[in-house]
């Protein structure tokens, strides 16, 4: 008689009628369990006010609470939410599908004084600003050694175009308030970008030969949307 033995089931060679063999049932426990989810990673960028044609600038570079990335203070939550800069945290795989990027207008005062999220008004200047950025940065990837492109940012995010509504006073006064219709993503709909747990990362801003100088300071915060696998170890 078979009595079977440890992780086998006795009637192994049985066949259950309508549902296929019994299958076997190991007795070692599992080690390690996987908890998945969705994340967003943000990082910003300052550009004081000045030249930037054919300039580099590095977003993901520098991390909560650190000074760089053109901030003479430290970054807040608003700005980034990395622990460790250019690193994606031990145990943790991150699987890009989506970036965006976001303009957002600084007030004329640099150093401490400055402020984030001035209205983008008619004043021609802001706009100018504005879509200097967007039709002259290209983003791209920036690995340990390799980098890779992905796309003029004006499709990651800026909306292609500033819209609003302006008015002018009897002195010839232009008022109102624009938007760079933010929102559109650019997204990896077939082929994430994978980046290991512990790895170094970074997205650099490339700026054009043919792009003006910026009369106010303006910030661009890249979002990272994606997939997060996070692995636990039981045993």
């Amino acid at each position: 008689m078979n009595y079977g033995i440890p992780g086998v089931p006795i009637m192994q060679d049985r066949v259950i009628e309508g549902s296929g063999r019994i299958p076997s049932v190991p007795l070692n426990q599992p080690q390690n369990l996987f908890r998945f989810g969705e994340q967003t990673i943000w990082s910003t960028q300052l550009f004081a006010a000045g030249a930037i044609a054919s300039q580099l600038f590095r977003v993901f570079s520098t991390q909560l609470n650190g000074t760089g990335q053109g901030f003479t203070q430290a970054l807040s939550y608003a700005e980034t939410n990395l622990k460790e800069p250019g690193r994606v945290p031990n145990g943790v795989a991150y699987d890009v599908f989506g970036v965006s990027s976001e303009i957002v207008m600084a007030d004329a005062a640099q150093g401490v004084d400055f402020t984030l999220g001035s209205t983008l008004t008619a004043d021609t200047p802001e706009v100018r600003d504005a879509l200097n950025l967007s039709h002259n940065v290209v983003l791209s990837w920036d690995f340990t050694q390799t980098n890779v492109d992905i796309c003029p940012m004006i499709l990651a995010g800026t909306g292609g175009g500033l819209f609003g509504a302006l008015a002018q006073n009897a002195a010839g006064t232009a008022t109102g308030q624009m938007n760079n219709g933010n929102g559109s993503i650019w997204l990896y709909r077939r082929h994430p970008v994978a980046l290991p747990g512990a790895s170094t990362f970074a997205i650099v801003l490339r700026v054009g030969s043919r792009a003006a100088a910026l009369t106010n300071p303006v910030a661009v915060r890249i979002t990272l949307l994606g997939y997060y696998k996070n692995i636990i170890e039981i045993g």
